[in-house]
């Protein structure tokens, strides 16, 4: 497969995560604003730092307000990063890479592009923030549907998972990172209700809420969610699941074209980090080390995946 090719399936899927994502966070944010008696708008602080965007936020805004937080996050074009911006990245480079998927997959990312540009053509308020939310979702999931129904278990495929579990990976990375230094007022709030129902929040912006009530039932302990989200690989948007999907999809490439490639070096030991490690042991050690330190190799082996598959030849 060609570079070009390879990276523009990685890219498409990538974006497209990112964009449920982004969605998910401001959910999370309409939430926590409701937790407030301050009537503050700090908790959106949280929110575009754990979305990476708050220092292009600031560059352009003097302060924090919701509607502008809502609005950068949702359309505004100096976003990069942006639900309309990346949905248009995504849909571009699913163009670039047409011939290489389905017509079920093409169709689902270009008919979500056209859906959302309508949707975000100007300032959504917060009456109409849930619906254009559930819209996102909702095309996202298409696509995924599509892609796993559609599509042929080939080095095609292989990419288009990669870019999806990267971007999951590190989502969910930096909510729970977020989650210890910045969702919580003081340090008193620790095992309050408050910090329970931030949790709570937390759980569902990632679309974890009901598989972690299955197993722990309304239990809230901070242990228990950050073993859910960290280590549980029966949850799909854990930590250890994404990476061991990493690890396998790179094999996969590995096998088809016979040789083994750096970047399945770095996922094994990536997932090496995840593997037969206990939650109690992690947060001793320091939660915030430990997922500074996934994030960081997180980025090291997406930046070796473009390497060894020369993403832009």
């Amino acid at each position: 497969m060609l570079g070009k090719t390879a990276g523009g399936l990685f890219w498409m899927a990538r974006y497209l995560e990112r964009a449920e994502n982004t969605a998910r966070l401001l959910e999370t944010g309409q939430r926590m604003a409701l937790t407030r008696s301050s009537g503050s708008d700090d908790e959106w602080v949280s929110v575009l730092q754990t979305a990476g965007v708050l220092q292009g936020y600031q560059a352009k805004y003097d302060e924090i307000s919701k509607d502008n937080a809502i609005d950068w996050l949702l359309r505004d074009p100096d976003n990069p990063s942006s639900i309309r911006s990346v949905a248009k990245m995504a849909r571009d480079n699913a163009r670039l890479v047409r011939t290489a998927l389905t017509y079920e997959v093409w169709s689902a990312v270009n008919g979500g592009w056209m859906s959302l540009e309508s949707a975000l053509k100007r300032r959504v308020g917060e009456r109409d923030l849930p619906g254009v939310i559930e819209l996102v979702r909702e095309r996202t999931t298409l696509v995924r549907g599509a892609i796993l129904g559609s599509m042929m278990r080939c080095d095609i495929y292989d990419f288009l998972r990669l870019g999806t579990y990267i971007e999951r990976a590190d989502n969910v990375g930096r909510i729970l990172d977020v989650k210890y230094f910045v969702l919580l007022p003081t340090a008193f709030s620790v095992g309050s209700s408050l910090d329970n129902v931030q949790w709570e929040i937390i759980l569902r912006s990632v679309g974890a809420g009901g598989g972690y009530r299955i197993l722990h039932g309304q239990k809230n302990g901070p242990a228990e969610i950050a073993d859910f989200l960290i280590l549980d690989e029966r949850m799909p948007r854990s930590l250890s699941f994404s990476t061991r999907k990493l690890l396998e999809n790179l094999n996969y490439l590995g096998k088809d074209y016979g040789t083994e490639m750096p970047s399945a070096k770095l996922a094994a030991d990536l997932y090496g980090k995840f593997s037969g490690r206990d939650i109690s042991e992690i947060i001793d050690q320091g939660l915030h080390e430990y997922i500074q330190d996934v994030l960081g190799e997180l980025g090291r082996l997406s930046a070796q995946i473009e390497v060894d598959y020369r993403f832009y030849e």
